[in-house]
């Protein structure tokens, strides 16, 4: 399997870095049918930031608005799927490297059976340079 790397909408948005506040926000989500590509969350400034990746972006802005979630404006970030082998994200940073192109973060995972998943994120004014060096869709 080829490693696919696609460009896509993400959310982010401020919350207080307390026990079951993911659980909150995620069974919110759920409950409004909403389905997530991703989700990141990590403390930042005495709080906690979290990101979402939807399936549906028009879904998740409806469901964020109807439970008074103060998101962001969409941002991009990238996936990345594939096979997982040794060298399989080395070789995505190493595209981008070789572009100038510096990465802000990336969270990657072996997800079983033999798959891996990752995404990761650029610098806003890198975003359409990134997507052709890695032939993102």
């Amino acid at each position: 399997m080829a490693t696919t790397i696609r460009k896509t909408a993400y959310f982010s948005m401020k919350t207080p870095n307390r026990s079951g506040q993911a659980a909150r926000l995620l069974s919110g989500l759920a409950a409004h049918g909403v389905n997530l590509l991703a989700f990141t969350g990590f403390p930042n400034a005495g709080r906690a930031q979290v990101d979402f990746v939807p399936h549906d972006i028009v879904k998740f802005t409806r469901a964020a608005r109807k439970l008074g979630l103060k998101v962001s404006k969409r941002k991009t970030v990238f996936l990345a799927r594939g096979a997982d082998k040794a060298g399989a994200i080395a070789a995505i940073c190493g595209k981008l490297s070789r572009a100038g192109i510096s990465m802000v973060a990336m969270d990657a995972v072996a997800a079983g059976g033999g798959r891996y998943g990752a995404m990761f994120w650029v610098k806003p004014r890198d975003v359409a340079r990134a997507s052709r060096v890695l032939g993102a869709r």
